[in-house]
Parts: structure tokens; C-alpha cells; sequence
């Protein structure tokens, strides 16, 4: 199979990928909590008896929906799921990304490690830190 040249790909192919993690996309602030008072088993077990509990849609959801919804019979936006989380915790991710009906089907999983290295040049990352216009507060 040929490889796509990045700096040559046609209309017909071009694709923004967007990386959204995990806290951005859904509001972990109460399994973060858990995490700083309790550590990282804690935190596991929270979200282990939690998986089936869908998480509450965080400061980056709108985007990503607004995003997916540009896709037609041609995908023309993929978002990717970035988290610090293990395969395991992760579950409770997934599940609330099928439950909200997300078309995310990738994801990277880095047990507390930096995603960083996973992140390709042409992919943008954004942080839902340094983005305040998507909490809807200044009426975007």
C-alpha cells in the first residue's frame, strides 16, 4: 500500500485530526479529586465501579460535537481521545462517549505519561485550559 505524502494530498483526502483529552472532553473534576486524595488505585476504583455511569459533558464536548457534525458522506474531521488514563480506567471513557453518541473511535491511553510523544505534527491539540471561550461564558 502506497503512503500519503502529507505535503500532496488532494481535496478528497484532506482530513483535520484533532486530539481532545480526556478531562476536556468530560468533567473527571470529582475522579480528579479522588486521584489527588486517594492516589491512583483509588482513582482506579472509582472508575471501575463507575464504568457504567456516563461522565458529564466537559468544556471541550461542545467543540468536538460541532467538529463531528461537519462530517457528511466524507469524513472531513476525526477527534481523537488523548488521557493519562490506563486501558482499564478508560472504559468509563469509552462508555460515555457511546452513550453521548461521539464518533470517536481512537484513542490513546498513556497510564499517567505524556501523550505528547503519540501526537503527530499535523494533528492540533488544544487544551481546554488554555481555550476559556469554549465554557460558553463569552457568549461564543
Amino acid at each position: 500500500m502506497k503512503k500519503l505524502d502529507p505535503e500532496n494530498v488532494g481535496p478528497q483526502c484532506a482530513r483535520l485530526v484533532v486530539a481532545i483529552s480526556s478531562r476536556a472532553l468530560f468533567d473527571l473534576d470529582e475522579s480528579h479529586r479522588i486521584f489527588e486524595e486517594g492516589g491512583e488505585e483509588a482513582y482506579s476504583r472509582h472508575q471501575i465501579e463507575k464504568e457504567d455511569e456516563p461522565l458529564a459533558p466537559g468544556v471541550a464536548f461542545p467543540l468536538a460535537r460541532k467538529l463531528l457534525a461537519l462530517n457528511g458522506a466524507t469524513p472531513r474531521v476525526e477527534v481523537i481521545l488523548i488521557s493519562r488514563n490506563s486501558a482499564d480506567t478508560g472504559l468509563r471513557i469509552f462508555n460515555s462517549i457511546r452513550h453521548h453518541g461521539l464518533d470517536i473511535t481512537r484513542a490513546v491511553f498513556t497510564r499517567g505519561g505524556s501523550p505528547c510523544r503519540y501526537i503527530a505534527y499535523s494533528e492540533l491539540t488544544k487544551s481546554a485550559q488554555s481555550m476559556p471561550w469554549l465554557s460558553g461564558k463569552t457568549g461564543f
